[in-house]
């Protein structure tokens, strides 16, 4: 069975730093892009990082660029997202997806297309 399964989220406070998984189960991320992406309540999911297996090449929003890394460990078929100086905004369930195009516009939901079941993260004092 072919899924993708997020680990790592939790509750931190202000400043604090997390770092989320997403294993591939049944498949390679060989040759795959993975983007990691973030959706609240009321809200569009939006694209926060995802990276390339070309030439490893990131890609980050604004708003997270400099705070978080996204990297991966193909041997591991995992994707990694390395959030620091975190911010009650970033509060969110993050998900990670595969595109098999391997382009990483991760403002391009549909080119993505298995997706894992989300991991939550909270930052409050």
């Amino acid at each position: 069975q072919m899924r993708l399964v997020e680990s790592g989220g939790g509750s931190v406070q202000p400043g604090g730093s997390l770092r989320l998984s997403c294993a591939a189960y049944g498949f390679t991320l060989d040759y795959t892009g993975v983007g990691w992406f973030r959706q609240v309540p009321g809200k569009e999911r939006e694209g926060v990082a995802c990276i390339s297996d070309s030439d490893g090449s990131t890609y980050y929003a604004d708003s997270v660029r400099g705070r978080f890394t996204v990297s991966r460990d193909n041997e591991k078929s995992t994707v990694y997202l390395q959030m620091n100086n975190l911010r009650p905004e970033d509060t969110a369930v993050y998900y990670c997806a595969t595109d098999p195009r391997n382009l990483c516009h991760f403002n391009d939901l549909d080119a993505y297309d298995y997706w894992g079941q989300g991991t939550q993260v909270t930052v409050s004092s």
